[in-house]
């Protein structure tokens, strides 16, 4: 993997080359081995936080890292496309939009002890902007290169935040189009009910229960696109212990191999399906 400036990368997607790189401010990473119609995001996986905000947080690390989506980023390693985020949400939140995506109180708790600066605030904001600057050239680059392009937008949840039964499996789908997806939704939502985990819990797959796919990531690439599907797709932290931050690597290899084959499986059915309705 290579460090690239936000320009080089650009320059790469734009003349279809394959390539590994991390952006030269080690805010995300992006992966292309084969250019094909879909594209896996993780931009919840961070946990890098500038260490020059850290005595003016009041959050804890173990307070970050429970809102953060660990280990999502391994969990889509395997794909031909991913983009995975290493900057902490609480920087900036890559699934807000950029007047919003800096926290002043987050989960009902006040996150600075002081005021960030405007220095503060416009670095990270350029971070967030160079982020979508790639997003947007993907978007532009795979549907001319296929007419249809398909984003698997991977989150986690805390379980024991709800006081119910809750599907190990969330499909937020309420900012896409139900109708001309229809299909795509259901099957992607059949295929994740099935997948056998080493865990205790039964594996359920429910559509808008936990979540309903507002984020940002969806909205912009769902906005800047003609015809292209994001499944915003949370999985329960079934796979760590959310009160002491231990991962079950099992789970997560699990989750790695089972999700290398059904995303492509998926992928290549939802090309099928809409490539040959647009012709």
């Amino acid at each position: 993997m290579n460090k690239m400036s936000i320009r080089q990368i650009l320059s790469k997607i734009e003349h279809e080359e394959t390539f590994h790189a991390v952006a030269d401010d080690y805010s995300f990473s992006i992966k292309i081995d084969d250019y094909v119609p879909y594209v896996c995001a993780a931009v919840h996986d961070g946990h890098h936080f500038d260490k020059r905000l850290w005595a003016k947080c009041l959050h804890t690390e173990y307070d970050r890292w429970y809102e953060e989506d660990p280990a999502t980023g391994t969990m889509i390693s395997m794909l031909p496309i991913t983009i995975i985020a290493h900057d902490s949400r609480f920087e900036y939140d890559l699934n807000r939009d950029p007047k919003n995506a800096i926290y002043e109180t987050a989960w009902g708790k006040n996150l600075w002890k002081s005021p960030l600066t405007e220095d503060e605030k416009n670095r990270a904001l350029e971070k967030h902007e160079n982020f979508y600057k790639v997003i947007l050239q993907l978007i532009v680059k795979l549907e001319e290169l296929f007419g249809t392009t398909i984003f698997y937008d991977l989150h986690s949840y805390n379980r024991k935040r709800w006081d119910r039964q809750i599907p190990v499996f969330n499909l937020g789908t309420s900012n896409v189009d139900q109708v001309k997806y229809k299909m795509d939704i259901e099957q992607w939502q059949e295929i994740l009910g099935k997948i056998d985990l080493p865990i205790k819990e039964k594996v359920s797959c429910e559509v808008n229960d936990v979540f309903q796919g507002n984020g940002f990531f969806l909205k912009y690439v769902t906005a800047n696109s003609q015809n292209t599907l994001v499944l915003a797709t949370e999985i329960s932290k079934v796979y760590c212990d959310e009160e002491t931050g231990v991962i079950f690597p099992e789970v997560v290899h699990a989750l790695k191999d089972k999700l290398k084959y059904y995303i492509q499986s998926h992928a290549y059915r939802y090309y099928d399906r809409h490539h040959t309705y647009d012709q």
